[in-house]
């Protein structure tokens, strides 16, 4: 089925995937929850019918592999990133070499994580893992391909959308601008709080997101109209 671009749906993204064409976008960009009592990214994990103890450990390892087929199959041609920690990463290559697609590991270094106790190293990076097929372009310039991003934390968004992890604009923009072109369609299987529509929105893409936590959608919704007001005044 056709999805209508520049929405946002209510549902878990794998019933929102599955009713999608396949080849129906250009990019895919995922920023994944890690598990939540209230349902945290749902199917998207084969959580579904499982204990809470089996859930947690999935969490650990990443989105399933039948969520990243989905991904995949909505694909024009395979081209998306993948945000995670250190520990995902095996799983997404692992993924991406079974199929032979391309890869690449970007690094963001957070300028202002929480302090570390009891012995750990801070917790102050986080990975974006990217897999195209080969012959896929990359654009940008030399501005946006960088692999390693220095920024902080969005803490002001944060604060105001009440979304525990935001992601810097400028990271999700460099990220649209590097692999698709203006008017291309951008999905976010876990939309949050709105930030890839806003980047969309910015850098002349269109989107379809899902999310299925009905207050972070109720908060994209909101973000994303009084985006779209902002470009009205100009």
């Amino acid at each position: 089925m056709a999805m209508e671009i520049n929405t946002v749906q209510n549902k878990d993204c794998m019933d929102g995937m599955a009713a999608m064409d396949g080849g129906s976008v250009d990019l895919v960009i995922a920023d994944p929850p890690y598990f939540q009592g209230n349902g945290g990214g749902g199917g998207a994990y084969g959580t579904r019918n499982k204990s809470f103890r089996d859930q947690i450990g999935d969490m650990m390892c990443g989105i399933s592999d039948e969520c990243i087929e989905q991904m995949a199959r909505v694909c024009k041609r395979v081209n998306m990133y993948i945000f995670c920690s250190v520990l995902q990463i095996p799983q997404y290559l692992a993924f991406a070499t079974r199929h032979g697609y391309k890869f690449d590991i970007l690094t963001w270094h957070k300028t202002n994580a929480v302090p570390a106790c009891n012995g750990k190293y801070m917790p102050d990076t986080e990975y974006i893992v990217f897999i195209k097929e080969s012959g896929v372009p990359l654009y940008g310039t030399a501005a946006t391909k960088r692999k390693y991003y220095v920024t902080p934390t969005n803490v002001k968004d944060k604060r105001k959308w009440g979304h525990p992890t935001i992601k810097p604009l400028n990271i999700v923009q460099n990220l649209i601008t590097n692999s698709t072109q203006e008017g291309g369609v951008v999905l976010d299987p876990f939309m949050g709080s709105g930030t890839t529509a806003v980047a969309c929105i910015r850098t002349g893409r269109n989107y379809i997101g899902f999310e299925l936590n009905k207050e972070y959608y109720d908060k994209a919704c909101k973000r994303i109209k009084l985006e779209q007001a902002q470009l009205t005044l100009f």
